[in-house]
């Protein structure tokens, strides 16, 4: 059956890619077995998206096992037509699917993929049943093995010990019997070191199970030669404590890397709160805190990161960050929002009706088309290392092999097996990995969250950091607020406070914050013009708010930091901000003009610039009257002078720049003022710890290279007895995965240990 769809569809090079692809997959779909796919209440619970064009949905696969099987998904669509893309995690064991309702349904997409062997793993109690964490074979494997390496341990005792020349007889039983105990472990727990040598031999490279597999088979077969011919009782006992041991070293770290996995996953990754309405007052909550009946107010060019019912206002939602289609979509109260969207004008209520899914957020975050500028990564050097290992280890293995050969027979075997158990990179290759999660954990721990490990790399060589100043090095939490102009009722101060309440620029926070929340005022046909103002009906009124070329379309000297209010065309007065800057900021500067060339950057007059200059001292560069666009040409200028440079702003007029910049972080205060632009995510509060972040990234690297320099010393003083014969193939293989756990504990331990020197 699986070979008719196949070929069908002329996806039959499944069958040349692993010798035996799909081989305990199911192929028949029971009748209605999906019928439950049908159900609108449950497509809620399941789908990451919807809208009259297409679906997103991701299905856990635990069938998932083999190139072939990657191959074979993400060549689903010429199986159903109706499917547009579909992208494998094979780490996770899921897939994103997007599906045109017009051509298919959810139900037939499960059906097409059991149909194939890859019957998704459904939970409908709001998904969170626990996944099978281990692969089952795996445990039944390592079982085996343990069992055959305790019994063999047993019997090789009087091997060990001595034994009368009148038991002979009793001594070959036990040598038989370890005998055919060896067998399952050879040819069913062994399997998978087999299977992945295999895999990279047909891909014309060697990965790093080639040496274990060759370790494994060399031993049974030189064990085997002794038992049949009676010369001795052989390395039956090493051979399964060398397979015992490397799959309890693999399960070990693949619990680990799930516990990592998921960590990165469901830990707010995003810091930033969104406004919940409780008893008429907004109350910023954290993302991972909002629950299932909760009203979120979303602000204009706010992120939604909840599925709600739309309860309040007109929504015209950019859903680019989940369909690449920038056109924003128009919604009426009573309708389905998706997390992802953006909220483009206005204000909104909406009603959670699925709790936060930081793990569709985050993979949303990390899709290729919102990072940075494409460009060529340096091949890492443990890669290149890779690359040659299993060479230079045959190579020292035929040279160890000759040389006994000729000198002492008796050593060779015991000699070249060592070499094959003690010569394992694992621990070279995990290092990187570990490293990097730990550090990834401690900053999100400290509410500064990144979108990649590669982005600690990139802090670490940062040269160049620039400021935005309103949002950013200024609090909006702290602004001085006075009224100048004509007398304005307290009606007409309410509707400015809707106006304003509909933006997400720092100085219209401000304002609502001054003149509090407006009550039964709605805003229609809201617009914002970044870098220069908002304007919207308000009541029954034409408002605008912002500078005052924005709102007279007239050139002026504005007096410091102010906000203009026109009704109707006709300008009333303005709205004076006194800035407040962050307490951290002073000591911050201090510490980072030491090593560090600044910029700051600001859409605001020069009324601010003595007291920057004073601030950030006379080599800092300060740049006022700056537009969106002003600023992200600046950032290019400082690159091509080959600086590497780190912006910082509030995610709203910056998003340009911060896209442009080598790493981009935003400031969120007490709003989600997401932007897929940015790098990095960092609480307004924890500013002060910049220069502390930025010193453990450093330290990332060092700890990665001393964890390296530490797994080469392990491999060079591991063979350097290997060769000679005089270590145990039974030590090496305990050994190890033991100098696996001492890189997981250096790695985890050393960057944990600086952190909290750090106080982090």
């Amino acid at each position: 059956m699986v070979y008719q769809i196949l070929n069908q569809s002329d996806l039959c090079n499944y069958y040349n890619l692993n010798e035996n692809p799909g081989l305990n997959q199911r192929i028949k779909v029971r009748k209605d077995k999906f019928a439950f796919l049908d159900d609108e209440k449950i497509q809620l619970q399941l789908v990451s998206f919807r809208d009259e064009k297409q679906v997103h949905i991701t299905f856990y696969l635990p069938q998932m096992h083999c190139s072939s099987c990657l191959y074979l998904l993400e060549n689903l669509y010429r199986l159903d037509r109706g499917v547009v893309s579909s992208k494998v995690n094979f780490t996770r064991k899921e897939v994103d699917i997007i599906f045109l309702t017009g051509k298919t349904s959810l139900r037939k997409v499960a059906e097409t993929l059991t149909s194939i062997g890859y019957e998704p793993y459904i939970s409908l109690n709001d998904l969170k049943e626990k996944r099978p964490a281990i692969d089952k074979s795996m445990v039944y494997q390592i079982g085996v093995a343990g069992f055959a390496f305790g019994n063999i341990m047993l019997m090789s005792f009087p091997e060990y010990l001595g034994i009368d020349a009148s038991e002979k007889i009793l001594l070959n039983i036990f040598r038989w019997a370890n005998f055919f105990l060896a067998i399952p472990v050879l040819l069913y727990s062994a399997l998978p070191f087999y299977q992945s040598s295999w895999k990279s031999l047909k891909h014309k490279f060697l990965n790093i199970d080639a040496p274990i597999a060759l370790a494994v088979i060399i031993t049974f077969i030189r064990s085997a030669y002794e038992v049949i011919s009676g010369t001795g009782g052989g390395y039956f006992d090493s051979m399964t404590g060398i397979v015992f041991f490397m799959l309890a070293g693999r399960i070990l770290q693949d619990k680990t890397q799930r516990q990592l996995s998921f960590e990165r996953d469901y830990t707010s990754y995003f810091p930033i709160a969104v406004s919940v309405v409780k008893e008429d007052k907004e109350v910023p909550t954290a993302l991972p805190d909002i629950k299932t009946g909760d009203t979120l107010l979303i602000h204009h060019e706010e992120l939604i990161p909840a599925d709600g019912i739309l309860t309040k206002g007109k929504a015209f939602i950019d859903y680019s960050f989940v369909t690449g289609e920038s056109l924003p979509v128009l919604k009426e109260m009573g309708e389905i929002v998706y997390a992802g969207g953006k909220q483009t004008e206005g204000n909104i209520e909406i009603l959670v009706v699925k709790e936060v899914t930081q793990s569709y957020l985050t993979k949303l975050w990390n899709r290729d088309e919102f990072k940075n500028t494409v460009e060529t990564k340096n091949v890492s050097f443990v890669h290149l290392l890779s690359r040659y290992f299993t060479y230079i280890i045959l190579a020292i293995a035929a040279a160890t092999a000759v040389y006994w050969q000729l000198n002492d027979p008796a050593n060779m075997w015991p000699a070249v097996t060592a070499i094959f158990i003690i010569a394992c990179p694992c621990a070279l290759f995990l290092s990187n990995t570990f490293t990097n999660g730990n550090i990834l954990r401690i900053l999100s721990r400290n509410h500064f969250y990144l979108r990649n490990a590669e982005t600690i790399e990139d802090m670490a060589r940062a040269t160049h950091i620039v400021f935005d100043k309103t949002g950013t090095l200024t609090s909006t939490q702290q602004q001085d607020t006075v009224y100048e102009g004509k007398p304005i009722s307290d009606y007409q101060l309410q509707q400015v406070a809707a106006l304003a309440e509909s933006s997400n620029h720092p100085l219209s926070k401000a304002l609502v914050k001054y003149l509090g929340r407006a009550k039964e005022i709605t805003v229609d046909n809201f617009k914002e013009t970044t870098g220069q103002g908002i304007e919207g009906v308000a009541g029954n009124d034409r408002l605008k708010l912002g500078s005052y070329h924005f709102v007279t379309g007239k050139m002026s000297t504005q007096p410091g930091t102010a906000v203009f209010v026109s009704f109707n065309n006709e300008i009333f007065g303005y709205f004076l901000f006194s800035n407040q800057y962050r307490e951290a900021i002073p000591s911050l500067i201090k510490e980072l003009k030491k090593e560090y060339r600044l910029s700051v950057l600001s859409g605001d007059n020069t009324a601010e610039k003595e007291t920057l200059q004073k601030l950030l001292g006379k080599k800092a560069t300060l740049l006022f009257h700056q537009k969106p666009e002003d600023k992200l040409q600046y950032i290019k200028y400082l690159q091509q002078q080959g600086e590497k440079v780190m912006m910082i702003g509030d995610g709203l007029n910056d998003a340009g720049a911060l896209k442009q910049s080598d790493i981009g972080i935003a400031v969120a205060e007490q709003t989600n003022n997401f932007t897929p632009s940015s790098d990095a995510i960092i609480e307004a509060k924890q500013l002060s710890k910049l220069t502390r972040f930025i010193s453990l990234c450093r330290a990332n690297r060092n700890i990665v290279i001393a964890s390296f320099v530490l797994s080469i010393v392990y491999n060079v003083i591991g063979l350097f007895f290997a060769v000679q014969g005089t270590l145990s193939p039974l030590i090496a293989a305990i050994l190890m995965p033991s100098s696996s756990l001492s890189i997981l504990l250096l790695t985890f331990g050393s960057s944990s240990l600086i952190a909290r020197q750090m106080k982090l």
